[in-house]
């Protein structure tokens, strides 16, 4: 009987030991580079914000968030990365759009994004903007409308690749507009907004950090947002809806990791990107991309990508997209 209580005991010291290396492990962590992968090329709306949180968190935590660019298959590869990385805490995704649409756009996925990716911690929520080319003459939601209708098949729609909220926000429109246009994906918002401002197409529904500084400059011209209501840094601009009753479209950004990455790192890393997303300069800066910094547990981000992977599979089911 002794023996027996003694190997109890035993068990439970082991167990204590090893749940001790893990808060240990936690409270050291990070103690090497961070890869924090983005699925896009540099100089869109997701390395923006990337970069932003990145830099913050480094700071912070004593060790570099490296910003690894993953372009390709309309994000999956930078996703497929993390979700194949070891869940150490030491390879992060920038959750964006297009993983809650790819889990309906795309017919054959490697994974499922709710179950192999954690939700660590929400960024923001932005609208997309619908952005014309200099040559194009229309100036408003209706006047393109028109445009399109009397140019069939000559009118070409700009995307930073297929499945973003970029591609699926001008599906949307094409669906309940009737202003059919030709899908141009490019691998990120960067290749997609120099050929805009070239006129080689002629709009793109971009995400706001990637699109308003060439907005403001008056080298683009916005013509609607996305969202239900107008935007306060864009308070001019009128909405889609009020030309295109009950169009809606806004884009949710945040961190995740591999599954069964501990949950203790996961909450650390939770803690300290709410702490960077409650500074002042952090959130005039997200503010200024379109966004107001959204705080939350990784519970609720996670809530919120439930919802988000729910809306965006009507979206896709409305506008009868899909890609093999």
């Amino acid at each position: 009987m002794a023996s027996r209580r003694t190997a109890i005991g035993l068990i439970a010291i082991g167990i204590s030991a090893i749940a001790s290396i893990g808060t240990a492990s936690a409270l050291d962590y990070p103690t090497r580079p961070v890869r924090f992968v983005v699925g896009f090329p540099a100089g869109g709306a997701t390395d923006i914000l990337a970069r932003l949180i990145g830099q913050r968190l480094s700071e912070r935590l004593g060790q570099q968030f490296v910003i690894e660019n993953k372009p390709g298959a309309g994000n999956n590869i930078g996703t497929e990365t993390v979700v194949n990385a070891e869940p150490d805490g030491y390879t992060v995704l920038l959750v964006n759009p297009a993983n809650f649409i790819n889990a309906s756009l795309y017919v054959n996925l490697r994974f499922n994004f709710i179950r192999d990716i954690a939700p660590v911690a929400s960024f923001n929520r932005v609208p997309n903007v619908m952005t014309v080319a200099p040559a194009v003459p229309a100036k408003t939601v209706a006047e393109f409308i028109a445009y399109v209708k009397a140019n069939p098949g000559k009118v070409n729609m700009a995307s930073s690749g297929n499945g973003t909220s970029v591609h699926l926000s001008g599906e949307l429109f094409m669906a309940m507009s009737g202003a059919k246009m030709e899908h141009i994906p490019y691998k990120g918002a960067a290749p997609a907004i120099t050929d805009l401002l070239g006129n080689r197409v002629q709009v793109i529904f971009d995400n706001m950090p990637s699109i308003i500084q060439h907005i403001s400059s008056g080298s683009l011209r916005a013509l609607a947002v996305t969202t239900a209501t107008r935007s306060s840094e864009l308070p001019d601009v009128p909405t889609v809806a009020e030309t295109v009753p009950g169009y809606e479209a806004s884009a949710l950004f945040g961190m995740g990791a591999p599954k069964k990455t501990p949950p203790e790192i996961i909450e650390k890393l939770n803690r300290e990107i709410n702490a960077v997303l409650a500074e002042p300069d952090m959130k005039k800066r997200l503010t200024e991309l379109g966004g107001e910094p959204l705080i939350s547990t990784p519970d609720a981000f996670g809530s919120m990508i439930v919802a988000e992977t729910e809306k965006w599979e009507k979206v896709v089911k409305f506008a009868g997209a899909h890609v093999e």
